[in-house]
């Protein structure tokens, strides 16, 4: 499947898969920025990308993500349509600073993986339930 990346910045780098096994391509920083403590803030990427039809853009924090910067991405995880594919639609990794010190991102800096997978849009209809009550959260049990 072929997938069109825009560069909305020109002295960004056109992502690309670093391995053979590699489900996802990595997204860096367009720019530095510093993100205060406690703060969410959306990092640009300087591209965008035509996600084709069918199909939507996961992005998953890099291992190294919260283990050697301390951040994380505010939402778990970036869900990308695929009709967020304007000319001015760039993508955007917000990230959140659960610490107590201000952090750095540099630009160029990978965050997170980007995955494309299809998917399938269910038809949704209302009707009763189709199981009896489980009991709620923990109801298999195991934790205590």
């Amino acid at each position: 499947m072929k997938v069109r990346i825009t560069r909305l910045r020109p002295d960004m780098e056109i992502p690309a898969y670093k391995t053979e096994g590699a489900a996802g391509f990595d997204l860096a920083a367009a720019e530095s920025v510093t993100i205060l403590p406690k703060q969410a803030f959306p990092v640009p990427t300087g591209i965008g990308i035509g996600i084709p039809s069918g199909h939507v853009l996961f992005l998953t924090a890099r291992s190294s993500l919260f283990l050697k910067k301390g951040l994380m991405l505010a939402n778990g995880i970036g869900t990308i349509d695929s009709d967020y594919s304007g000319p001015n639609d760039e993508l955007k990794i917000i990230v959140f600073n659960p610490g107590d010190a201000p952090i750095t991102v540099e630009k160029r800096e990978r965050l997170v993986n980007a995955i494309i997978l299809p998917f399938v849009r269910a038809e949704l209809e209302e009707g009763p339930a189709e199981s009896p009550d489980r009991g709620g959260l923990g109801s298999t049990g195991g934790y205590a």
